[in-house]
């Protein structure tokens, strides 16, 4: 069943909304922490809360998926993406703000993560063939991230709100209400989309055939979220404010910039996966951003330090489209949305371990530590990933291959 052009403009705009919310709150949320008080051990172990969350509530979406509407599991994200910006200002004491953050949205990272994403993956792939199935995903991927790049730049509203005499904590929780408002905006959009059901593009299977390459593919993703762990955005931002006293404005500046260019990077990866494959291209674009990363963390040179993280930027993700859709290409139709959510969900339970390691590591003699473990072990991943899949083909790499020449 092909996909009506309308049902994936809702899908990108609300990718889009949501990605400027993520944007900002991944910049918002470690200055926040700091402006009521809390070290980096301590924002460290906030931020695994979150992504600890996210995988336990990414890996239930996931599982009840293919039995439910997947437009009634999108309305509810977005109502809980409303609550969680209603109550992170309400509290200031470490248990209420970690339990706010392992129960809501606010993604630390600059990575898609979260219950809304294995669905909307589901609803893009079901209706695209093959051969349109990358650079579906390319542009869903291209607008969260240009859409995040706008959202940090939103970041620099607190300090822009201070030198009108508004009171600090009052103009991060104002950012934080504003989380709450897109929330709204995504539930008006996903109620315009049509009812659909996994199950019409096969019989209801949570994970069948395809569990041995899941579960390898998983174990693979988790390492790398673990190394990513170590320098999601807002710890990275918390290095950078500590390293380098750099400003929350100027941080705004900056990840827009990274952000914008990781969004056209996109593009760029759909054309590479069409002509050298999927797998080839997630490893040869990571490998030099992960070399940018560890040269960074030596750096002692602000301006050095932001160029080279702006060039990992612009290598960093091009695994981001191309891994989803060599997800969805290597599954049955009706396993995808159990298969995005159990590849996901191990990325969020790894992620969610290292940013409390990287907290305490940001707290030493060198604290650029975080970056070169981060670094280090994602050239492992790299590594692995390519000897265990490059074999692999997703469909259309096949029938290119089997084509007469």
């Amino acid at each position: 069943m092909a996909i009506r052009s309308d049902v994936l403009s809702l899908l990108y705009l609300a990718r889009g909304v949501r990605g400027i919310g993520d944007g900002f709150a991944t910049i918002v949320l470690p200055a926040y922490l700091t402006a009521i008080g809390y070290d980096p051990v301590l924002i460290g172990v906030v931020v695994a809360a979150s992504l600890l969350g996210t995988a336990v509530l990414t890996l239930a979406i996931g599982f009840i998926a293919p039995r439910h509407d997947l437009r009634t599991l999108m309305l509810t994200g977005a109502g809980l993406m409303t609550l969680t910006g209603l109550a992170f200002p309400q509290f200031q004491h470490v248990a209420y703000i970690a339990i706010v953050a392992f129960v809501g949205t606010i993604n630390p990272s600059m990575g898609d993560l979260g219950i809304l994403v294995p669905l909307e993956h589901a609803m893009i792939a079901r209706g695209v063939s093959d051969q349109e199935r990358t650079h579906a995903f390319a542009r869903y991927s291209l607008i969260g991230a240009l859409s995040m790049a706008a959202g940090t730049l939103a970041a620099a509203c607190p300090d822009l709100l201070t030198l009108v005499g508004v009171d600090r904590l009052v103009a991060f929780r104002a950012m934080f209400y504003s989380y709450a408002a897109l929330g709204l905006i995504c539930a008006t959009l996903y109620r315009l989309l049509p009812h659909a059901r996994i199950a019409e593009a096969g019989p209801q299977t949570p994970l069948g055939a395809s569990r041995g390459v899941v579960y390898k593919l998983a174990a693979l993703f988790s390492l790398d979220a673990f190394a990513g762990g170590f320098v999601v955005q807002s710890l990275l931002a918390l290095w950078l404010f500590e390293r380098f006293n750099l400003s929350i404005a100027a941080a705004s500046v900056f990840f827009f910039w990274s952000g914008t260019l990781s969004a056209f990077s996109y593009p760029v990866a759909a054309r590479l996966a069409r002509r050298f494959g999927l797998v080839n291209t997630m490893v040869f674009t990571h490998i030099p951003s992960s070399v940018f990363l560890i040269l960074a963390a030596l750096s002692s040179d602000l301006t050095v330090t932001l160029g080279l993280l702006l060039l990992r930027s612009a290598l960093s993700q091009m695994d981001v489209p191309t891994r989803t859709s060599y997800v969805m290409a290597v599954v049955t139709p009706a396993e995808r949305a159990t298969a995005a959510s159990v590849t996901a969900v191990p990325r969020s339970l790894a992620s969610a371990v290292s940013p409390t390691i990287a907290g305490a590591l940001l707290s030493t003699a060198f604290p650029g530590l975080p970056l070169l473990a981060c670094g280090a072990l994602k050239i492992i991943y790299d590594v692995a990933l390519l000897v265990s899949f490059r074999h692999v083909k997703a469909p259309e790499e096949s029938a290119r291959s089997a084509a007469p020449k």
